[in-house]
């Protein structure tokens, strides 16, 4: 007779779990709470499935009532840890990872540390969040940029899970569609690219997405943008370069580059798709190359929700840069219209600089067409083919505003295409402001010619990305030109030790302080545009 006592210990059982199970059930889904006793979470996912989801996987930190709930038990070690405890965890087995590969060259380092990053992202994204908070200064550098471009470089060779949505021409007909494949009933921001200008480094095709999903970490962390709501974007028109072209492991379109209205075609459709579905988002566009970069912000920023960073984040950094530096000079503020300003980089960050500092100015003296005109007067402009002047044949829309008059030029003895160490040496400028993506570009002879600046302080900002891009280091500045500098850059770099006790400053000009809020100020507001003026307020409030 088999064993009455035993098989009634185990119908007991099942029916206690069904019981559970029916309970749980009940209303189709079921809540868990966190730790921290915030709201409660409403999952549609049970057992294993749980804990390969990110978004919900809790790892050991789920109650043991959570894991009858959710038929979790016995699929995790017993042992219920906090969020404290794991991130102690966590952090104990970096540090040890740290400790191997520290004595290495920096970019395998900062690309070791991205993997354990992204590890842990894949797995448990609330943890992954918390550790970025918790070490937002130390660990930005390696989610974001400088490090982001090295990802963005290998990405083919480091891709193990997609995060995010790819777009692609040979998607074309099927976007409206295809947005409803995304999890998310509501979705708060999206950054897209098109892979054509990622940094300074140039066309990196499909391998761009780097780029947004390192924004985005930036808009969890610091704007507190919940990331469920957030979504990463890549669309894919094909790449001009050749390098991915004949990659037989790239992972995006091996063809090239779509032009004209192919182009715009594949960008209309997918606006409409994502505003269709989700028609409050808000879609920062990012490192589209300056041909497209103005004529897609002017094509939808009075329609759509949209702005686009390098551009309109750029210049708002640049703006709060330019408006600290009158004041750490020890000037009033009126006298903002009157800096000279040199500007290396003429692409759509160099222009998007130009415009936000000439309405700035021009506001100050005005707003009337003559404040403009003499705001315009206080910039020399140099590209890869020297000074603009109103001699040159193909000069960009654009920049066409900024293009020194040849009568004023030549009573300072240039000319068109004059060198960048030439111009700076007759100017004697205020501000020197680097948006080339030209590494070096300002050598020991364009900083020797900064010293003859009219500013007792004058400023440099080497603003480009990554670091291997900055026009030049806190080092190289403080050395020649002076102790008494003001200095920014792009990227992270530290202090300058000049000796008995003195610090040069190195202080970061990264549109990382400034998007997030953005964001998070457009979200907020319910504003439906994001306008010039939100952007000049953001810039003047955050100097």
């Amino acid at each position: 007779m088999p064993n009455s006592h035993g098989q009634i210990r185990a119908a007991a059982s099942l029916l206690q779990r069904m019981r559970r199970r029916v309970a749980a059930r009940a209303v189709s889904v079921r809540n868990f709470t966190t730790s921290e006793g915030h709201r409660p979470a409403i999952i549609h996912k049970r057992s294993i499935d749980i804990l390969h989801d990110p978004w919900f996987n809790k790892g050991t930190a789920f109650s043991m009532t959570e894991r009858d709930r959710l038929d979790l038990r016995g699929l995790l070690p017993p042992n219920v840890m906090s969020p404290q405890q794991q991130i102690a965890r966590f952090m104990a087995d970096l540090e040890r990872l740290e400790e191997q590969v520290r004595d290495g060259p920096s970019d395998p380092n900062a690309l070791a540390m991205w993997r354990i990053l992204n590890r842990l992202h894949d797995r448990n994204e609330t943890m992954y969040y918390k550790v970025l908070i918790s070490k937002i200064a130390e660990y930005a550098p390696i989610v974001y940029t400088p490090t982001v471009g090295l990802v963005c470089q290998n990405y083919s060779g480091l891709f193990r899970r997609p995060r995010g949505m790819f777009f692609s021409a040979e998607d074309r007909g099927e976007m409206m569609s295809m947005v409803y494949n995304w999890p998310s009933e509501q979705v708060d921001m999206i950054v897209v690219t098109d892979g054509s200008r990622i940094l300074g480094l140039g066309d990196l095709g499909i391998q761009g997405i780097g780029i947004a999903i390192g924004k985005l970490d930036l808009y969890v962390a610091a704007a507190g943008i919940n990331p469920q709501r957030v979504l990463p974007v890549m669309i894919d028109v094909g790449t001009n370069n050749e390098k991915l072209l004949k990659n037989p492991l790239y992972l995006g379109l091996q063809q090239k580059r779509l032009e004209g209205d192919e182009y715009i075609s594949v960008i209309d459709e997918f606006m409409e798709a994502v505003f269709t579905r989700w028609p409050n988002v808000i879609v920062q566009f990012e490192d589209f190359q300056s041909k497209w970069a103005f004529k897609l912000l002017q094509r939808y920023r009075n329609t759509y929700r949209m702005f686009n960073d390098d551009v309109q984040g750029t210049a708002g950094v640049a703006i709060a840069g330019l408006l600290g530096a009158v004041r750490a000079q020890g000037r009033a503020m009126i006298d903002f219209p009157k800096m000279k300003i040199v500007v290396a980089g003429a692409g759509s960050a160099g222009i998007g600089v130009l415009n936000a500092a000439r309405k700035t100015m021009a506001r100050m003296l005005g707003d009337t067409e003559t404040a403009f005109d003499s705001a315009s007067s206080q910039f020399w402009v140099i590209d890869a083919n020297g000074l603009i002047t109103e001699e040159r044949s193909n000069i960009v829309p654009e920049a066409r505003p900024f293009a020194r008059k040849v009568k004023e030029i030549n009573r300072q003895g240039l000319k068109e295409g004059a060198g960048l160490v030439e111009v700076v040496r007759e100017v004697k400028p205020d501000v020197l402001l680097g948006l080339s993506a030209v590494g070096g570009l300002f050598s020991k002879e364009v900083l020797e010619a900064m010293k003859g600046s009219t500013s007792t302080r004058p400023a440099i900002f080497a603003m480009s990305n990554p670091t291997k891009n900055a026009e030049c280091t806190p080092e190289e500045a403080f050395s020649i030109v002076g102790e008494n500098i003001i200095f920014a850059s792009g990227s992270p770099f530290g202090n300058v030790d000049l000796g008995n006790g003195r610090i040069g400053h190195c202080n970061q000009g990264n549109n990382m302080y400034l998007f997030p809020g953005i964001g998070l100020g457009t979200l907020l507001s319910g504003s439906r545009i994001v306008s010039d003026g939100m952007l000049q307020a953001a810039a003047e409030w955050a100097r």
